[in-house]
């Protein structure tokens, strides 16, 4: 699983670095024990954040192109493997907070729809509806604007609603259209798995939306 990787990651990287004695003028064992403050963190740690999130950036969701994936910011993909989390019927939080860690994201909750023991999972669109829309970070991202997009298609019942809204709202829409198209393609996906009958609504709006924008042509 996702949380099996980022430990074994976490694992890789300590054993490379233990390999060594210093590191650009540190001395590895000092470092690694030496007391530190609350939320300080040492080089080494550091390094090994990094190193760990080189390895969760190959965790690409079954179903989306490995160029798709690598134009999304980490706020994006956790959102995106959160929901492969949530196929595979994880519902764990200290999951979703680990994987969270592993993408280097500090503040993961807003995304969290359920937080019940054993029953985590990340918002749908039409929970998210206006939600942290806007600004920076995950507002501002392409992910959270196709929510909106989906959410307004299903809220509309028509999909020329979240088209226009993405027209609108996104100045690179054509030079993205592909990586769009692509996310609302997995998204579509979600309401045909066993347990996400929650997401049937909005993955049927997501398809929607899809079909009209493949068919969508600059001067239409």
């Amino acid at each position: 699983g996702d949380t099996d990787y980022q430990l074994g990651a976490y694992a890789a990287a300590l054993k490379v670095l233990t390999g060594y004695s210093g590191i650009e003028g540190l001395d590895i064992k000092i470092e690694l024990f030496r007391p530190r403050q609350k939320k300080e963190k040492s080089a080494f740690e550091k390094i090994i954040e990094r190193a760990v999130g080189i390895a969760a950036g190959y965790l690409v969701p079954r179903g989306l192109d490995k160029h798709v994936w690598r134009a999304l910011g980490n706020l994006e993909r956790l959102y995106l493997r959160g929901l492969e989390l949530e196929l595979h019927r994880e519902g764990r939080q200290g999951a979703y907070m680990e994987l969270a860690r592993g993408f280097g994201v500090q503040e993961y909750k807003v995304l969290l729809g359920e937080t019940a023991a054993n029953q985590a999972r990340f918002k749908t669109p039409s929970e998210f509806k206006r939600a942290n829309l806007g600004g920076d970070d995950f507002g501002a991202t392409i992910l959270r604007h196709l929510l909106f997009a989906v959410h307004e298609t299903r809220r509309a019942e028509s999909p020329r609603e979240g088209l226009n809204y993405l027209k609108a709202e996104r100045a690179d829409y054509w030079g993205r259209r592909g990586d769009l198209l692509a996310v609302l393609g997995y998204l579509a996906a979600m309401g045909t798995s066993a347990g996400m009958e929650h997401w049937k609504a909005d993955a049927e709006a997501a398809g929607l939306l899809a079909g009209l924008m493949a068919n969508d042509y600059a001067g239409s």
